[in-house]
Order: C-alpha cells, then sequence, then structure tokens
C-alpha cells in the first residue's frame, strides 16, 4: 500500500495522542461496527441489573462541549434534542471533533442487534450545547462562553450537566453559573482531564461539582491532573462508543474526559430513581458508593474510587450531606445495605420448605424412637 507523507502524519499523530486515525486527518468519522464481546468498562459497569430499576427514563442530560452527531442509528428517534450553537460548525459538521458523540453514546446509546456496545442509560433525552469548536478551538477554552453554555443547559431542563470539554481558566461568569445551576437542582459532571503537570480543569476544580478521574482496566490513573476536588473515578481507557459520521464506532479510545460520561449516565439513572435527590445528595451518594482501592482512602487522581452505579441506584443509603459537594471521611461513612436478593419462586420456596419440614420430622423422629429404647432399657414404664 502507498502511504502518502500527510497520511504517515495522521497515522503517527494518530498513535502517539490515542486519537481516532478519522480525528487526525480531519473530521472524526468511522464506519466500522464493533462486533466484539462487551468491553471491560462495560462488563464493569454492566447496566442490564440496572435496567430492571431504571433506564434513565424522564432525564435529560446536557453535554457540554464540541457537539453531537445525532444522526447515528444508535440514538433512539428525537433522544437527541436540538439547541442552539455557541459557535459556528466547521463545515457544517454536527460534531467534528467526536467526543461528544462519544460521550453521547456512553450516555444513552440504545441496544443494536449489529453491535454489544450500548449506553448506561438509554431512556435519557441528550442535549447537545456546543461551546467550542473542539480540538481545533484554540485552547484554553473560554470560561465565558462555558458559562453561557451551562445556564443554556439549565434552562433547556438538564438535571444533569456533561461539560465534555472543560476549560483550564476560571472566572467569575464561570463561577456563577455553576453556582446558579447547582441552585436550579442540576448537577455538573466535569472530567479532570489534564494530562500535563500543573493543569487544572474547570468547572471541575469548582465547589459542588462532581470532578471525575479515569482509570485504565488494572485502576491506575489516566490523567495526570490530581487534587481533593476529583470525586469519582470511571473508566478512561481502551473504551468502545459512538462515532460521529454515521453508523460506526470509536476504538479502543484513551480519552480523561471520557470517563465523565459514564458517572453522567450514573447519575442519570439515580436522578430518575430517586427524584426528589438534590445535587448535593448526588454527590453524596456516588462518593459513599464508590469502589475503593485497598486502604479506603481518598487518592488524588481517583477520589475515592471507580463509580459504582448498581450500587449506588441499589443501596438503601439516606440521601444525607451536608453541603454542596460534601465528601465523606472513611470513618463516617455509614454502612451500606445492599438491595434484597430478588425473591425465589413459590415452587423453589415450596420445595425447600417441605425438604426441611422432612429433615425436622425425620429428626423428630429419630429422638422418639431413641428415647423409648433407653428408658425400656431402664424399666421405664408408660402411665396408661
Amino acid at each position: 500500500m502507498k502511504v502518502t507523507a500527510a497520511l504517515f502524519v495522521a497515522l503517527v499523530v494518530a498513535l502517539f495522542v490515542d486519537v481516532p486515525l478519522a480525528q487526525a486527518a480531519g473530521c472524526a468519522t468511522s464506519s466500522e461496527v464493533y462486533q466484539d464481546p462487551p468491553s471491560w468498562a462495560q462488563k464493569l459497569v454492566d447496566p442490564s441489573r440496572i435496567w430492571l430499576l431504571t433506564k434513565g427514563t424522564g432525564q435529560t442530560v446536557a453535554i457540554v462541549g464540541a457537539g453531537v452527531d445525532g444522526s447515528n442509528p444508535q440514538f433512539g428517534h428525537d433522544q437527541v434534542l436540538s439547541s442552539d450553537d455557541l459557535v459556528a460548525r466547521p463545515g457544517g459538521v454536527a460534531d467534528c471533533d467526536g467526543r461528544g458523540t462519544f460521550a453521547a453514546g456512553i450516555i444513552g446509546a440504545q441496544p443494536n442487534d449489529q453491535t454489544t456496545f450500548v449506553g448506561l442509560a438509554p431512556g435519557a433525552h441528550l442535549l447537545p450545547v456546543r461551546y467550542t469548536a473542539g480540538s481545533g478551538d484554540t485552547n484554553p477554552g473560554d470560561p465565558g462562553r462555558l458559562a453561557t453554555a451551562i445556564t443554556q443547559a439549565v434552562h433547556a431542563g438538564a438535571g444533569t450537566i456533561l461539560v465534555d470539554i472543560p476549560t483550564t481558566v476560571d472566572s467569575p461568569a464561570l463561577d456563577g453559573a455553576v453556582a446558579a445551576a447547582l441552585a436550579a437542582g442540576s448537577v455538573i459532571v466535569s472530567p479532570a482531564a489534564g494530562t500535563q503537570q500543573g493543569i487544572v480543569s474547570y468547572p471541575t476544580a469548582l465547589p459542588g461539582v462532581l470532578g471525575v478521574g479515569a482509570a485504565d482496566r488494572n485502576g491506575v490513573a489516566v490523567q495526570t491532573e490530581a487534587g481533593d476536588y476529583i470525586d469519582v473515578a470511571a473508566p478512561g481507557a481502551d473504551l468502545v462508543s459512538t462515532s460521529a459520521g454515521g453508523f460506526g464506532h470509536s476504538w479502543p479510545i484513551k480519552d480523561p474526559s471520557a470517563a465523565a460520561a459514564y458517572v453522567a449516565a450514573t447519575v442519570a439513572l439515580l436522578r430518575s430513581h430517586q427524584p426528589t435527590a438534590t445535587p448535593a445528595q448526588i454527590v453524596n451518594r456516588l462518593t459513599l458508593t464508590a469502589s475503593r482501592a485497598s486502604g479506603g482512602g481518598r487518592d488524588p487522581r481517583l477520589g475515592w474510587g471507580l463509580v459504582d452505579a448498581y450500587t449506588a441506584v441499589t443501596s438503601q443509603l439516606p440521601l444525607t450531606a451536608s453541603g454542596p459537594g460534601t465528601s465523606p471521611t472513611t470513618a463516617a461513612a455509614p454502612a451500606l445495605v445492599p438491595a434484597a436478593a430478588p425473591a425465589q419462586p413459590p415452587i423453589n420456596s415450596l420445595v425447600g420448605g417441605l425438604a426441611l419440614g422432612g429433615v425436622a420430622l425425620a429428626a423428630l423422629a429419630g429422638l422418639i424412637t431413641v428415647t423409648i429404647r433407653r428408658g425400656r432399657e431402664r424399666g421405664w414404664k408408660v402411665s396408661p
């Protein structure tokens, strides 16, 4: 095969920065369909267990970033809502960057016979809010424009706001937009996306925001960014999800920002199951139920551990918190009471009861027999 200079450069870039080849060469696109067994991340989350209780129905998750390609067939009819863009679409493409569609798939992709990949909360609506053109935009991101995007998501009724592409610059406008969103009852999920020392992501580091770290299949942090504002972690390497530009998938993707999509989906599931929970209570529940590493302490890059969607939704845990973003100490964390196991079918209960009854009767008969024999040996007489 003849390899041009441009293609060679694209191959090298894709190899070393862990992005799809199509994204390195231009806009992200893929026609490949993932047909391998479910990925490690999907096995870890195991959404089918949670769907017995909730699929996120009635929830709207805003994806604030570079847009979402809602034409991918794994999104349901009218599942991806329309919204106003704050920046022009490059070339008129719905999601040139590709990350928004990838995140949207992790959250809400519908089951499809052609692939084993499926989203965690397929009952949720997805609201793309574009505030940046993506990887080609000037870095750092514009915090003022991000603030406007968050406000727009709140006004559109998003109960969960995923900041898919955070900025590295804070501003009073961003602080105010985050505070107002929390007061309005929205949960803001934002990744610690920094892969260089000293990088701080915003609004990830702001009070009340659910800060998310990323881990690989071995539990090792993917991102370099660290801080006490990271609450929980989620899969961020060797990932599979929907691709922009048609019915396709991208894999294996390594992206710290993608971890936040798993957490946003979990928030949608939890909010659907616990509709009266406040943002602070949601954060508290997710941190208390996270799968902690050995030692049980807080890790500066992974927070309180990997998010456990099933336990977060099903555990009988009081939804309490002393303030926005309250995180527990291991000593103060209440004991978790897992959900009750499904009741056995009546026939099994009946058989079990008969078996136990038979054992009891046999033991009683044996005891009577032994007692009578010993009594006769000792000359006991039974009174008439």
